[in-house]
């Protein structure tokens, strides 16, 4: 069986990941395939692609309204598709998304044509471990990962049934909360970080909070990856794809110094 294509990506790197989120579709949909491949370019190891949905409970004001400006230009769960594969991407791709608009499109249909359109992993933002087989199932027969959200309060006896069936990386929420750039970056993360070590060999991403180059590095100290959303999709709605493609360099030199 060949290598997974996050586990070969992140066995390649030598050094930490860089992870930026992307909502599809904001700005514009040919602006958002653009930045898709000018945040590849500009060093970025992994790309998160979010699904738009219309009620979006974990995140914050930023990715609200991205994800809304995206909605009201006609993007669904089929046209995200579109552009992943149009993006064409030599790193992988990870969708995030509600479960709402799986369900929507098929399960079974989603994770074949998300393969097909050359995603390589599943986040389900709102689907918590075990609440629903079937749909884990789906995923797990399929070759994309199934990455798993862990919150810091998280217990040991959570922790351990939660990444029993995880695949791809694990998803470290830095904070309790919704998405969103913060000031610093909360203190804890490197216990956090070795409580699920102890558990599974994957590879460890934080996220939540963290915008800025020294955010990022602080993190990076003790991840294995750090993922950034809201920082570039306000970088991207204020000045367009190349602020965005300016901070993602930045973040990249950071992380992997």
């Amino acid at each position: 069986m060949s290598e997974h294509p996050i586990a070969a990506r992140w066995r390649t790197l030598g050094g930490r990941a860089l992870i930026p989120y992307l909502t599809a579709g904001f700005p514009t949909p040919a602006a958002s395939l653009e930045a898709l491949r000018r945040v590849v370019a500009a060093g970025a190891d992994f790309v998160e692609v979010g699904v738009p949905f219309s009620d979006p409970l974990a995140d914050g004001p930023t990715i609200q309204r991205t994800t809304q400006a995206a909605l009201d230009q006609g993007m669904t769960a089929a046209g995200v598709l579109t552009l992943i594969r149009a993006a064409a991407l030599d790193v992988p791709v990870i969708i995030m998304t509600y479960l709402n608009p799986v369900l929507a499109y098929g399960v079974e249909r989603f994770v074949a044509d998300a393969q097909a359109a050359g995603a390589a992993g599943l986040l389900l933002t709102d689907l918590p471990a075990g609440a629903d087989p079937a749909v884990e199932a789906a995923v797990t027969r399929s070759p994309l990962a199934l990455i798993r959200l862990v919150a810091p309060t998280t217990d040991d006896a959570r922790l351990a049934a939660t990444l029993s069936g995880a695949t791809g990386f694990v998803y470290l929420i830095s904070r309790l909360g919704v998405t969103g750039a913060r000031h610093d970056i909360p203190e804890g993360i490197e216990t956090q970080v070795r409580r699920i070590r102890a558990v599974t060999p994957l590879p460890v991403a934080v996220g939540f909070g963290i915008g800025t180059p020294a955010q990022a590095a602080a993190a990076a100290r003790y991840a294995d990856g750090v993922v950034v959303g809201s920082a570039l999709m306000d970088a991207l709605g204020r000045g367009g794809v190349a602020a965005a493609e300016r901070l993602v360099r930045d973040l990249a030199a950071a992380v992997h110094a």
